[in-house]
């Protein structure tokens, strides 16, 4: 049966599914993918909001064979995919499949972590702690997967799950006792076994070969690997390719040393004394800088800034941490872990601040937050590592260059040559990187979910190789041809899909960022009529963005809509501070006027908590930051405003973006053009996308970004956006909002 029938009105696609329409540009978009899983190929396809990419992509994935990796943006989406989307396609296909969805470790449970959590139970922070260690104690015995979320009697964001779940830097491997039952190990077996498999982005850059404690490979089988949610792909490959330590991390080594310690090996030495150098180094890292926060560049530190000073001092106090773990490390796996652990912290220290090398631009940079301070050295540009691991050219590389010091373990982890010759690194114990910590996330989609990627990224040499087509192997001298053809990896086809790709057709923006010059792009819009169903409205006499009274002129602006809706808002902001001053504001004019409309706002609680409250109220208006501008999916009359403050351009004080328009500068580009405004348009459009989810939605997008109709580039920015019906009349918005 060929794609059209299976899509057709009288198809199994619509017997299986209520509510089924034939989609043309569905078809399409499945015959476009089909075509490139059979030519092994690369593909990026965009889809607007109601094509139905998520079974575009599945149907001939099903149907072509082969092993299959789904990689989403979030969690949600994976859960989503794995629950429902899969299981249903399968069905209706009626293909026998086995499908396996893979997270990263501290989503499951730890019999170790809650072994000595069980112990140590004086060592919990609140009486409910000690309510929820009780309720997982029970689950344990009760769950095949481990996986936290189905415990739902303990909040996913509970503090004791970080006690009672493992991280790269503290799972003991096949040391532990526990590892025949470790929940980790059967996720990723059953991975190997599936015939597809779902993870998130963030897992698949940090498990890109699954080979951690002999555990099999899964990239190497696979035949196909789809990206949904793409355009989040370079932000995340950027995040670990990168290397990181923070004064986190530090405290985090401090607090398991001191337990492991006093428990393990009480008579080695007086743990608080040895500990109390290290501990003061760290804080005294947040004390270098004034109360607010900031991120700035290695250079703009300058020389004498006190923290190069107290970056000094760190290194001798966490050497002298490390000594004494390596006087214990034989004592226990627990006490080597930590061992390791130090060792690694401290390659990546010394890294910090170590000249770049000139044929990959990075950049070091701090970021320092309210209490802590984070330590970057972030690639310029991901497109080059990216391409040589999607095309298989790594290991080829090292295999015709003969450089295995640069593509070894220590040198992607340490990046220069100086960090291979100081006293305190053993040769046969390589470290470990924590992409994750890259981004500044001690939580969330990105946390403890790195395994070993820094080294697989950087072409270490016992890694296999990875590919698309063989056409896209390059030429080698003849003394190398039999090496080439031995490490020849296998034919696979990428797919990357999303709603927001292309600035007007132009993909450019994307394939460059990874390296996807050699891409099929296509784009399909969505079917909705936005003609008929919405309105984009930019109100008049709106203060510049820059204005301190901005974010007030947009909640009077947004207050008339907003009553003439009944509610049902959300109100996205492009930063925290606007979105406490927004709340704030709407809570006290409701008040004042005597509005029956709730304000929720980020921060109050869970993503999860606030959307569920949103939909519960039906006449609530929610004012969130960037986490609310994706991945959420309101459908129907509970959602009939968005009223976003600004265009979202990146912030002015990143210096990675910094370095990123001075380079392109330097190479005769236009940086605002070519990067700030398609990077602003990606990311609207995902805001724009939260109001038209089906057929029957309707609704107003409000910008008040008044750049938008006044620079030259607000065409281009408008013009990306969905055919909404435009208008600056606030009359007209009022009397369309009156009718839903």
């Amino acid at each position: 049966m060929d794609l059209p029938t299976l899509f057709s009105a009288s198809g199994p696609l619509a017997r299986a599914f209520e509510g089924y329409r034939v989609r043309t540009e569905q078809i399409e978009m499945a015959q476009a993918i089909q075509e490139a899983i059979r030519q092994a190929s690369t593909v990026v396809l965009e889809a607007g909001t109601g094509v139905g990419k998520t079974a575009a992509y599945l149907v001939p994935a099903l149907l072509e064979g082969g092993k299959v990796i789904v990689s989403t943006g979030t969690k949600a989406l994976q859960d989503q995919l794995f629950h429902r989307d899969l299981p249903a396609v399968r069905d209706a296909l009626a293909v026998p499949i086995k499908v396996a969805l893979l997270k990263g470790r501290s989503n499951y449970l730890c019999w170790h972590h809650l072994e000595r959590t069980n112990q140590d139970a004086t060592l919990l922070g609140s009486k409910q702690e000690v309510r929820d260690l009780s309720l997982i104690n029970r689950y344990i015995h009760l769950t095949p997967t481990g996986d936290k979320a189905e415990c739902n009697q303990v909040p996913e964001h509970a503090s004791i799950w970080s006690r009672v779940t493992s991280t790269r830097e503290n799972c003991l491997g096949s040391e532990c006792k526990h590892y025949n039952d470790c929940f980790v190990i059967k996720a990723r077996r059953e991975a190997q076994d599936a015939d597809v498999v779902v993870v998130n982005h963030h897992l698949f850059f940090a498990d890109l070969m699954l080979r951690e404690e002999g555990v099999p490979e899964l990239l190497p089988n696979a035949q196909t690997i789809v990206f949904d949610e793409a355009h989040q792909l370079p932000d995340t490959a950027t995040l670990f390719f990168g290397d990181s330590i923070s004064t986190a991390q530090l405290l985090d080594l401090l607090r398991d040393t001191l337990a492991t310690g006093q428990a393990q090996a009480r008579d080695a030495a007086n743990w608080n004394d040895v500990l109390a150098p290290l501990d003061r180094c760290t804080r005294d890292l947040r004390l270098c800088f004034g109360a607010q926060m900031q991120r700035l560049s290695h250079a703009q530190l300058g020389a004498d800034h006190p923290l190069h000073a107290a970056i000094g001092q760190l290194k001798e106090a966490l050497m002298h941490v490390r000594e004494v773990l390596d006087g214990q490390a034989d004592r226990s796996p627990d006490l080597a872990q930590l061992h390791r652990r130090s060792d690694a912290l401290m390659q990546r220290l010394c890294a910090w601040g170590a000249p770049e090398r000139a044929n990959e631009p990075e950049l070091c940079w701090v970021d320092v937050g309210t209490h802590g301070v984070q330590l970057h050295r972030t690639p310029i540009s991901v497109a080059d590592v990216f391409k040589r691991q999607r095309l298989g050219l790594g290991a080829l590389e090292t295999a015709l260059d003969e450089e295995p010091d640069e593509d070894d373990i220590e040198g992607a982890l340490a990046r220069n040559a100086e960090l291979e010759t100081l006293p305190w690194l053993d040769e046969d114990k390589p470290g470990a990187v924590d992409p994750a910590a890259a981004a500044g996330q001690t939580e969330g989609e990105a946390e403890d979910e790195e395994e070993d990627l820094q080294a697989l990224m950087a072409g270490a040499h016992d890694v296999p190789a990875t590919s698309t087509r063989p056409a896209s192997t390059p030429s080698h001298k003849a003394d190398g041809d039999e090496q080439v053809a031995a490490a020849k990896p296998p034919r696979r086809a990428w797919i990357f899909t999303s709603a927001t790709l292309a600035v007007r057709q132009d993909f450019s923006h994307f394939t460059h960022a990874l390296g996807l010059e050699d891409a099929f792009c296509q784009s399909w819009s969505s079917p909705y009529d936005y003609g008929a169903q919405a309105m984009l409205y930019v109100p008049q006499q709106m203060p510049a963005p820059s204005d301190p009274g901005h974010t007030d002129a947009v909640v009077d602006a947004a207050l008339p809509l907003i009553r003439a809706n009944r509610g049902r808002a959300f109100v996205l902001c492009t930063s925290l501070r606007a979105v406490a001053k927004a709340a704030e504001r709407l809570k006290k004019l409701f008040a004042e006027a005597g509005d029956p409309f709730p304000v929720l706002q980020q921060g109050d609680a869970p993503r999860p908590t606030l959307l569920e409250d949103f939909r519960r109220a039906g006449n609530a208006v929610l004012v969130g930051s960037h986490s609310f501008w994706e991945g959420i999916d309101v459908k129907g009359d509970a959602l009939t405003l968005v009223v976003i403050d600004k265009l979202p351009f990146a912030p002015p004080d990143d210096p990675v973006m910094a370095k990123r328009l001075e380079l392109l500068s330097q190479q005769g580009g236009n940086p605002f053009m070519e990067h700030q405004v398609p990077q602003a348009i990606i990311a609207l459009k995902q805001g724009a996308g939260r109001l038209i989810r089906s057929e029957t939605d309707r609704g107003v997008l409000m910008i008040c970004d008044t750049r938008l109709i006044d620079k030259h580039y607000g065409r281009r920015i408008w013009q990306s956006l969905p055919p909404m019906k435009r208008t600056r009349v606030e009359n007209e918005v009022v009397a369309f909002l009156e009718t839903l």
